[in-house]
C-alpha cells in the first residue's frame, strides 16, 4: 500500500477496496458518520495498538489493513521537506515557495491569504497521490510577534491581533476547503499553532523548553489568544498544537483548562489537539512537572491532548492505563478525534487517486501560475519606508547599477525557515540584472559582516562609478531563527559602515534594502541624506529578486505595509521574558506593539508608502450610538464605565462607516484602507486598536467608496482586567489615515 524508493508513486491509504476483508469492515464504509466509523476501529483495537495512533509516527496495523502514517508535515509558505511526512523526490524535485509569511501578512490582503493557502494545498494533495507526502500540515503559526527580538517572528504574521486572526482564517480556509458540496470533508489538514502565549525561543540562555510565561488574564484574552480562537470559529481549523512553555505555571500541554476548556469546550473544535515536538517528554524531562512518565502521558492526555509528536506517549500510555492513572476511555477520546480527522481527509476510503482531488499529479505543482502567485506575493507585501523621489527608477535611463550586500545576491536567505526545494530562484541580482546592466559586489562575504569579511573598497569603488546604487542589507537564519532570539535590533556585525561607506562614496542614488523577518533600528538611514529610499522586502520567497525588481523599476506601485512596529535600539534594555503588553509608567514600562507601547519608534505598525497619493473623505458615520439595555440593568440608574459584551443589548447593535478613498496621484496602485479605533480610558484599554481593513485598487484619479460595517460588542469592545470583554461607554474615536471621527456611545 505504500511505495519505497525515491519515484515512490503509490500513496498511503486504508480500506483498499481490492482487499474484500478489509473493505467489509465498519470503519471502511464511506456512507457511515465518521464518528460511528472511528469508533468501529477503536472497538478492533487492543490497549497496545491503541497507543500507537496516540503518535506522529503511526505504526502500521497490518490485521486490519491499515498503512504506517506520519502526521508531521509542514507547509508554512509552501510545501515544506521540515517534518517526516513529506520529502522531495525526481518526482516532485521542488514546490513553490512563497514569502515568509510576515511579508505576506504586510499586503493586507485577505484574499491573497486564501488564494495562497489553496495553491499549497493543490501542491500537498498532488504530492499525497504520488506518496510524497501526508494530509496534515502543521502550519499556520498565529502566534503575536509581540518583541522585536524574536527569531521566529518571521514565522508569524506580525503583532495585532486582527490581521493575524485574519490571516489564520484565509489560509487555513485555503489550505481546508475542499469544495460547497464537501460537507465536513477537507482537502488537507491544517493546524493553528503554537498555543498559548509562546514567543521567546532562546534569548540570554532562556529557553522555551522551560520558560513559564507569566500573563495577565486581560493580556491573554486580548492580545494571545484571539488569533487561536478565530482559527477555530471562524476558520474551523482541524487541528491547534499546544506550545513547548508553560503559562502561569502549568505547561500548556498539560492545562486541561486551555485544551479541553477553552479550545474544545468554548470554541468547540472540529478535530484533534496535538503536541509540538516531544513537548510531553520536555514538560516531564525539562520541566519536572510530574513525578513520573506515567503521570505526564496521563496528566497530558487527560487535560485534552489527542496526538503527541514524538514517542512520549506511545513508550508510557499503557503504564499510565495499569496503574490506574489513567482510563481506556480517555485513550480511546484521544484516538477518535485522531480517525475522525483522517476520515475528513478521505485516508479511509481507499485510493486518494480515485477520490476528490485525485487527478493532481506532479504537474500540478511549480505550475507557471502557482509561480507568479509567489511573486505578487512578494510585490504586494514590499514595504517603502522613504522615497525622497528616486524611486521609481527608470531603466531606459541608467546605464549601469552597482548591487552591493551580502543579500545582494541571495538565493536560500530569501525563503527563510521551514521551507521546501522551490521550483527555482530569482535572486536580487537577477531579477536587477534583467532589466539594467549591473556590476556586484557583496561588500560582506555574509550577513554575519564580521571586520574580516568586510570589503569596502570593491563595493564603494563600484557605488562611485555607478549611476543608481542598490544595497540589500539584512538577516538570514544565523541572526534570527527557531531556537535563536536576537540582543540586538542594530544592522548585523559591521553592516551599519558598509551602508554608510556606500552611501556616502555613491554618485547617484542611493538605495536600501532590508531582507529580514524580525524589524531592525535604521534610524541612520532614516535620515541620511545620502539614502534616497528604503524599503523592506522580508524573506521574500522563491521569486524575490523579480519582485523587488518589479517595485524599484514602478512595473509595480508598492502597498505593502508594516504588521510590526520597528522600535529603537534602546528597547533591548526591556527583557524579552516580561510578558505584560500594557505600560507601566510607575517603573518605565513602556509597553508593547502598537496598541500599548508608549515609547519612540523608528518605524510605526501600518507605515509605508506608495508611488501615488491616497485622500480619504468620510461620507458618513453615526455622531452618537445608543445601547438599549434591558430594564432593570444596573447602568440604567448607576454610572457605568463599561457594559458587558454579550446580552440583548448587543442584538443588531451595528453601524456603517462609508469612506471616499480617491488616488490623486498619476500611477495606479493599491491602497490599504486602517479603520483604527481610539477607545474611552477605561479597563487600560489600547491607545488604538485596528478594527477592520481594506484594499483597494484604483486608477490614478480614480475614487472607490469603502464601507466598514462595525458591530458595536465586537469592535468597539475591550478586555478588562478579569478577561470579560466590555463595550466602553464615551467617546470612541475613529481614525482613517489622518481623519478622525469621535462617536459618543452611550446607554
Amino acid at each position: 500500500m505504500s511505495g519505497g524508493g525515491c519515484n515512490a508513486q503509490t500513496p498511503v491509504f486504508a480500506c483498499d477496496a481490492s482487499n474484500a476483508t478489509v473493505a467489509a469492515y465498519g470503519f471502511c464504509n464511506r456512507t457511515a458518520p465518521a464518528a460511528a466509523r472511528a469508533a468501529d476501529l477503536a472497538s478492533r483495537l487492543t490497549l497496545a495498538e491503541k497507543v500507537g495512533f496516540l503518535v506522529d509516527k503511526q505504526a502500521a496495523l497490518p490485521r486490519l489493513g491499515i498503512p504506517a502514517y506520519e502526521w508531521w508535515s509542514e507547509a508554512l509558505h509552501g510545501v515544506s521537506y521540515v517534518g517526516p511526512g513529506t520529502r522531495f523526490s525526481p518526482l516532485v524535485p521542488g514546490a513553490t515557495s512563497f514569502p515568509q509569511p510576515i511579508l505576506t501578512a504586510a499586503s493586507f490582503n485577505v484574499t491573497l491569504f486564501r488564494a495562497i493557502g489553496e495553491v499549497v494545498s493543490n501542491e500537498a494533495r498532488a504530492m499525497h497521490n504520488v506518496g510524497l507526502a501526508g494530509l496534515t500540515f502543521w502550519s499556520p503559526n498565529i502566534n503575536i510577534f509581540r518583541d522585536p527580538r524574536w527569531g521566529r517572528g518571521q514565522e508569524t504574521p506580525g503583532e495585532d491581533p486582527l490581521l493575524t486572526s485574519k490571516y489564520a482564517v484565509g489560509y487555513v480556509t485555503g489550505l481546508q476547503d475542499a469544495g460547497a458540496d464537501a460537507g465536513d470533508s477537507l482537502k488537507v489538514a491544517a493546524c493553528c499553532k503554537h498555543y498559548t502565549a509562546y514567543d521567546v525561543d532562546n534569548w540570554k540562555g532562556v529557553e522555551r523548553y522551560t520558560f513559564d510565561a507569566v500573563v495577565s488574564q486581560q493580556d491573554l484574552d486580548d492580545t494571545f489568544q484571539p488569533p487561536f480562537k478565530s482559527c477555530v470559529v471562524d476558520g474551523n481549523v482541524a487541528s491547534v498544537m499546544c506550545s513547548y512553555n508553560q503559562v502561569n505555571g502549568t505547561p500548556t500541554c498539560a492545562d486541561k483548562d486551555l485544551l479541553s476548556g477553552v479550545i474544545r469546550g468554548d470554541w468547540k473544535l472540529n478535530g484533534y489537539i496535538s503536541s509540538d515536538c516531544d513537548s510531553v517528554d520536555v514538560l516531564y524531562n525539562n520541566q519536572h512537572y510530574t513525578k513520573t512518565p506515567e503521570d505526564a502521558a496521563a496528566i497530558s492526555i487527560k487535560a485534552g491532548l489527542d496526538l503527541n509528536c514524538g514517542s512520549f506517549l506511545a513508550q508510557h500510555t499503557v503504564a499510565a492505563v495499569q496503574a490506574g492513572k489513567l482510563s481506556e476511555s480517555d485513550v480511546d477520546r484521544a484516538i477518535t478525534n485522531n480517525f475522525i480527522t483522517l476520515m475528513r481527509l478521505g485516508f479511509f476510503d481507499g485510493d486518494p487517486r480515485k477520490l476528490p482531488f485525485g487527478s493532481l499529479g506532479p504537474s500540478d505543482v511549480c505550475t507557471s501560475s502557482n509561480q507568479e502567485l509567489a511573486r505578487e506575493a512578494a510585490r504586494q507585501g514590499i514595504v517603502l519606508l522613504k522615497n525622497n523621489g528616486a524611486l521609481p527608477l527608470s531603466a531606459k535611463s541608467i546605464k549601469s547599477m552597482a548591487v552591493i550586500g551580502p543579500n545582494a545576491n541571495a538565493s536560500f536567505t530569501m525563503i527563510g525557515n521551514y521551507e521546501g526545494t522551490p521550483c527555482q530562484y530569482t535572486t536580487p541580482l537577477q531579477g536587477l540584472g534583467a532589466n539594467v546592466g549591473t556590476v556586484y559586489q557583496p561588500g560582506c562575504t555574509n550577513v554575519g559582516c564580521s571586520g574580516n569579511s568586510l570589503q569596502l573598497d570593491a563595493a564603494t569603488k563600484a557605488a562611485a562609478s555607478a549611476d543608481v546604487t542598490v544595497l540589500i542589507v539584512g538577516a538570514d537564519q544565523s541572526i534570527e531563527r527557531e531556537s535563536f532570539d536576537r540582543t540586538s535590533l542594530l544592522l548585523p556585525g559591521q553592516q551599519t559602515q558598509l551602508v554608510s561607506a556606500v552611501a556616502n562614496a555613491s554618485s547617484g542614488p542611493c538605495i536600501l534594502v532590508i531582507m529580514s523577518g524580525g524589524p531592525f533600528d535604521i534610524s541612520f538611514a532614516k535620515s541620511s541624506d545620502k539614502i534616497a529610499a528604503i524599503l523592506w522586502v522580508g524573506y521574500p520567497g522563491e521569486a524575490g529578486g523579480g519582485a523587488i525588481a518589479d517595485v524599484l523599476f514602478g512595473y509595480h506601485n508598492p502597498s505593502g505595509r508594516l504588521p510590526v512596529t520597528w522600535y529603537p535600539e534602546s528597547f533591548t534594555k526591556i527583557p524579552m521574558t516580561d510578558m505584560r503588553m500594557r505600560p507601566d509608567p510607575a517603573t518605565g514600562y513602556p509597553g508593547r506593539t502598537y496598541r500599548f507601547y508608549t515609547g519612540d519608534t523608528v518605524y510605526a505598525f501600518g507605515d509605508g508608502l506608495s508611488y501615488t497619493s491616497f485622500t480619504h473623505h468620510l461620507v458618513s458615520a453615526p455622531t452618537h450610538v445608543a445601547m438599549k439595555l434591558a430594564e432593570g440593568h444596573t447602568c440604567l440608574t448607576e454610572h457605568c464605565l463599561s457594559v458587558e459584551a454579550q446580552g440583548g443589548h448587543c442584538e443588531n447593535m451595528a453601524f456603517d462607516v462609508h469612506l471616499r478613498v480617491r488616488n490623486a496621484g498619476k500611477m495606479a496602485g493599491g491602497h490599504t484602507v486602517f479603520l483604527f479605533s481610539s477607545p474611552p480610558p477605561v479597563h487600560n484599554a489600547p491607545a488604538k486598536h485596528l478594527l477592520a481593513f481594506e484594499k483597494v485598487s484604483l486608477e490614478p484619479r480614480q475614487a472607490g467608496v469603502v464601507a466598514f460595517k462595525v458591530d458595536v460588542c465586537r469592535d468597539l469592545s475591550v478586555v478588562d482586567e478579569l478577561g470579560n470583554r466590555k463595550v466602553a461607554l464615551g467617546s470612541h474615536t475613529l481614525h482613517v489615515g489622518d481623519l478622525k471621527h469621535t462617536i459618543d456611545l452611550r446607554v
